[in-house]
């Protein structure tokens, strides 16, 4: 055999070796981009896209840990949505929901942990300073005022509660006891057509899992409420 066809049979050889090598790698890269994916999507809602409630905690907590006073915990309470089912189908709810889920998304970006607690509940951390809280809460509340068009032409009328607890307010930087006093603050001002902030006294009210007790779902954290 010639030194020419010598060297082009190794070079043959090598790239057998390499494409051979690179097709379990290919497989892996694929698997692992599968799994990826199903491990994002047992982390999201699947209506609205939001956090579950172990992802939305976990990160809920390491913004509490890293940014501490200039955090604002934000529990959202959808008003008279049993109606919205009543008067214009599950599916409109569906969409009351996703529409909500959307701008509590927009309202609390860049830094924040979005999550959908259950049913018409969402609560959201986010980093804003005390200076602000006010404004940006007013923000959020004509947001979730503004009326939904569903995709048959139909106009929702929308409004919901909300409620916030900072560590400044309540002397507390841990994310159950800053979700308890927001829940209690929300109902306070149910239907007020504002956001309730927090006082220290919005901390004595029992709870279950940071929920107020005695609210309906406090039993099992993600029932609707």
């Amino acid at each position: 055999m010639s030194p020419l066809l010598r060297v082009q049979g190794r070079i043959g050889q090598r790239t057998l070796l390499l494409t051979t090598a690179a097709v379990p790698l290919t497989g892996w890269a694929v698997h692992a981009v599968t799994l990826h994916r199903q491990l994002a999507a047992t982390r999201r809602d699947p209506l609205t896209g939001l956090l579950r409630r172990d992802s939305y905690t976990a990160r809920a907590r390491r913004l509490l840990a890293r940014h501490g006073d200039d955090t604002a915990v934000v529990i959202v309470d959808q008003d008279h949505f049993k109606a919205v089912n009543d008067n214009f189908g599950h599916p409109a709810g569906d969409a009351v929901l996703t529409a909500t889920a959307a701008r509590l998304t927009a309202w609390a970006v860049p830094r924040a942990s979005v999550g959908r607690l259950g049913g018409d509940e969402f609560a959201v951390v986010v980093q804003v300073p005390a200076a602000r809280l006010e404004q940006r809460l007013a923000q959020l509340v004509r947001m979730l005022r503004t009326p939904v068009v569903l995709e048959d032409g139909r106009t929702v009328d929308v409004a919901a509660s909300a409620g916030a607890a900072t560590p400044r307010t309540v002397g507390s930087r841990d994310l159950t006891v800053l979700q308890r006093a927001a829940d209690a603050a929300l109902y306070d001002g149910k239907h007020s057509g504002r956001a309730a902030v927090a006082s220290p006294a919005h901390t004595t009210v029992p709870s279950i899992n940071g929920r107020r007790a005695a609210r309906p779902g406090t039993a099992v954290w993600g029932r609707a409420a």
